[in-house]
């Protein structure tokens, strides 16, 4: 089939009524699937019952340096488990805080001690003006979340395939004070998959911030969420790069176990320079004699050491290879010549980025809902919900099972059809 564009009127008009006729066939089926968040599938989640073996009532419930750790006490985490989650992180166990399950709330209380308490000395962004953040877009939804809650200002940098325009970051970071923070998941970013080169995480750490309280926020989420062996995207490690260029102070970086282990019950850790570790610890003594131990050492017993934790990771990308193998072959087989839409093919991570024709995002996820399948909202991977150009989708294959997830894509290849060929003849 040639190219919707290169369509006559009469043509499309007569696709469009083959689509509809197609259309009200699906939604006669009385679908309800779901693709609109990354979770791991009931498969993944049963893989590691097992997990649950290796804390039990005959346990040596002690650390390697003695610590009861049924008990208060290590604000910053046994040290077995800062040794695990630096490997994972690529730094050194000094540099390293472990807190609880969350990642996501690491950060939510980063950006909320430096709004009460200001960063190292600085000036509390509660009584400031103006407080800005640089949002890489297409980009994750509970970023933005997180600094729309507390009336920050966002502004799109457009994400490419190296990562963040660095001339914007650059422009905005080096001469506006009221630049804070810049939001990034540098490996297999969510949505687009897209891994950061080595020129960008080098301009990064070169950065010179008009703000002294500037810092990245470096959610390096997928960092091991590889899908195929030996196509492994590298990111250079930031931190030892920050220190390289003399901002030792420059990054947060945020890591957990939540799609490793257990989402919701996994751990989750904090690295960054030893001034600013010693400034979190501070404040946190106040709010928190400690986190769960239990489960870092549940954690450490159970992967030994960085290598466990990759062979486990294989056994997830077993399990999630063939789902994203299968989005790719579908929206090939149904899209590849129509141009009416991009997206990405990722070497890890947990989503697939679609861009539509410009005005059909919106479209597609509404006609997709009438059908029973249930998407990522459009515009969700914008700072308030507003993509400028109502294109982008993300797809997410993990959770339903694959013959579910085949049938979801063939109403999303459907209306993205529907919705192009409505835009063309609009």
């Amino acid at each position: 089939m040639k190219k919707y564009s290169e369509m006559s009127k009469e043509e499309l008009e007569k696709e469009l009524q083959t689509l509809k006729g197609a259309y009200e066939d699906a939604k006669g089926k009385g679908l309800k699937l779901n693709m609109a968040r990354g979770l791991p599938s009931e498969e993944q989640l049963d893989m590691e019952a097992d997990f649950f073996n290796t804390l039990n009532p005959q346990s040596d419930f002690f650390s390697e340096a003695g610590i009861d750790c049924r008990n208060y006490g290590e604000l910053t985490g046994i040290h077995e488990a800062r040794q695990l989650m630096a490997d994972m992180m690529e730094v050194s166990p000094e540099e390293i805080i472990v807190f609880g399950n969350s990642s996501l709330n690491i950060m939510y209380d980063t950006v909320a001690r430096s709004m009460m308490f200001g960063v190292l000395g600085s000036t509390p962004w509660c009584r400031l003006d103006k407080v800005k953040f640089l949002c890489p877009v297409p980009g994750y939804d509970r970023h933005f979340a997180i600094t729309e809650q507390f009336g920050i200002e966002m502004i799109n940098i457009p994400l490419g395939e190296d990562g963040p325009d660095m001339d914007m970051v650059e422009e905005y970071v080096n001469n506006d004070p009221a630049v804070k923070g810049i939001w990034c998941v540098p490996k297999y970013s969510n949505p687009t998959g897209v891994t950061y080169s080595d020129e960008t995480v080098r301009r990064f750490a070169n950065l010179k911030p008009a703000a002294e309280d500037f810092r990245i926020y470096w959610d390096n989420a997928y960092t091991i969420h590889h899908l195929y062996n030996g196509k492994e995207d590298k990111l250079l490690e930031i931190l030892s790069e920050c220190k390289k260029a003399g901002n030792p102070n420059l990054v947060w970086k945020f890591c957990s176990t939540s799609k490793v282990t257990f989402p919701g019950s996994g751990i989750a850790a904090l690295s960054a320079s030893e001034e600013n570790l010693q400034y979190v610890k501070k404040l946190i003594t106040i709010q928190t004699i400690g986190y769960d131990k239990l489960n870092q050492l549940r954690h450490v017993r159970y992967f030994k050491n960085i290598e466990g934790m990759h062979e486990h990771m294989k056994k997830h990308a077993k399990i999630i290879r063939p789902k994203f193998d299968l989005v790719i072959k579908r929206l090939g087989e149904e899209l590849d010549g129509l141009d009416v839409g991009t997206w990405t093919d990722p070497n890890g991570g947990y989503f697939v980025s679609f861009n539509s024709l410009e005005g059909c995002a919106k479209r597609i996820v509404g006609l997709c809902k009438e059908a029973g399948v249930t998407l990522t909202g459009a515009g969700a991977t914008y700072p308030y919900k507003k993509d400028p150009t109502d294109s982008n989708i993300r797809i997410a294959p993990t959770f339903p099972p694959i013959n579910e997830l085949a049938q979801a894509l063939d109403i999303f290849t459907l209306c993205v059809k529907l919705a192009s060929v409505e835009k063309l003849l609009g």
